[in-house]
C-alpha cells in the first residue's frame, strides 16, 4: 500500500481513537507532535500489563496445598490491599503518559474497592481495568503497526 493511503488510514485510525475516548486527544497529539507516540505507546503496553498482571496475582492469593483437614480450618490469605494501592497509583501514572482515560477511570472505580478492601469489588473492577486496558492496547498496536509500514516505504513516500 502506498504510504499515502497509509497514512490516511493512520490518521483516520487515531481520530476514531479520539472519537471512541481510548486516548485523550491533546496528549496524544503532543506525543505525536514530539515523535514519541509510537515509543511512548509500547512502553504503556508492556508497563501497564505488567502491572496488572501483578495486581492480579496479589489479588487471587489462594492458600497453600495444604488439605484442608490438615489445617483444620480454611484460612484465606490477607490481600496485601497497600501493596495493591501502590501498583493501582503506579498504573494510574502510566495509563496518563497515553492520555488512557477510560483505563484510568477504571483504575479510579478499583482503587475505590481497594480503599475498603473489599476483594470482590476489587476483582470485579480489575476485569474492568483489565477490558479495558485490552481496548487501548489493540488500538495503539494497530497504530504502531500503521506507523511501522508508514516508516517502511521510505522517507521520500
Amino acid at each position: 500500500m502506498a504510504a499515502a493511503a497509509l497514512r490516511a488510514q493512520l490518521n483516520a485510525h487515531i481520530a476514531g481513537m479520539y472519537t471512541e475516548c481510548v486516548v485523550d486527544e491533546d496528549m496524544f497529539e503532543e506525543l505525536r507532535e514530539e515523535g514519541t507516540a509510537v515509543e511512548v505507546s509500547r512502553l504503556f503496553i508492556n508497563d501497564a500489563h505488567e502491572i496488572i498482571d501483578d495486581i492480579h496475582t496479589l489479588m487471587s492469593v489462594r492458600p497453600p496445598s495444604i488439605s484442608p483437614s490438615a489445617l483444620g480450618l480454611w484460612e484465606q490469605p490477607q490481600v496485601d490491599f497497600d501493596e495493591v494501592k501502590a501498583l493501582t497509583q503506579q498504573l494510574m501514572r502510566c495509563t496518563s503518559s497515553v492520555g488512557a482515560q477510560q483505563v484510568n477511570l477504571a483504575c479510579m472505580h478499583f482503587g475505590n474497592f481497594n480503599a475498603i478492601k473489599y476483594k470482590e469489588g476489587c476483582l470485579v473492577s480489575l476485569a474492568l481495568v483489565r477490558n479495558e486496558f485490552f481496548i487501548v492496547r489493540h488500538e495503539l498496536e494497530v497504530m504502531i503497526e500503521l506507523e511501522e509500514q508508514i516508516a517502511a516505504c521510505g522517507p521520500n513516500s
